[in-house]
């Protein structure tokens, strides 16, 4: 009975945020995934001492916008602070690649697949991560506050700021038979 109750709420869940896209609808996939995600793997080159150059990986919240149908804005918003070990590597070398995945909702789980399994949808976006300037901070902080409303406690003297992801590479596997290259036009241009 609380496998039944589990299935049903995963399937309102995802129901909830919208229909997944077909396959052949790339941009569009993109675009689901993303805004359909809570968090995500950033991987920066460390300039932290015996790491230096080295690919380093840590995970992130994320948000496009609120949760729920309507899409968002497709730019991945976060909250950093200088203090974080992947915000000083950024400081030194801006460029990162930011991966989400179907596996952190319901869909995966609900379908078993695993999350190696390429329907389970990941994207992987490479570009670079800046500072939002003032003009597009309030859209950020509604962004990431709706969607993770503990933020707004955080410790202010940790002199948290927003960024974004600059997106200049998409690779979507969302299928078997290798990665589909997305233009950053075509992402933006598409309707989620």
């Amino acid at each position: 009975m609380a496998l039944l109750a589990f299935l049903c709420a995963a399937a309102l869940a995802v129901l909830a945020r919208g229909t997944i896209p077909p396959p052949e609808e790339a941009a569009r996939m993109a675009r689901f995934v993303l805004h359909n995600c809570d968090w995500g793997a950033l991987a920066t080159l460390s300039a932290q001492e015996g790491l230096r150059g080295r690919p380093f990986a840590n995970i992130f919240s994320i948000s496009d916008g609120a949760p729920g149908p309507g899409g968002g804005s497709g730019v991945p918003y976060l909250y950093l602070t200088d203090m974080e070990i992947s915000v000083q590597d950024l400081e030194i070398n801006s460029n990162a690649s930011l991966t989400v995945s179907l596996a952190q909702t319901p869909y995966c789980k609900k379908h078993r697949y695993d999350p190696q399994n390429p329907l389970c949808a990941h994207i992987i976006f490479c570009g670079s991560v800046v500072k939002v300037n003032d003009s597009e901070a309030g859209l950020a902080k509604k962004a990431l506050f709706t969607r993770h409303p503990e933020m707004e406690s955080w410790p202010k003297d940790h002199n948290w700021f927003f960024a974004k992801f600059n997106i200049t590479n998409i690779w979507v596997l969302d299928y078997f038979g290798g990665l589909k290259i997305v233009t950053p036009e075509e992402y933006y241009n598409v309707k989620p």
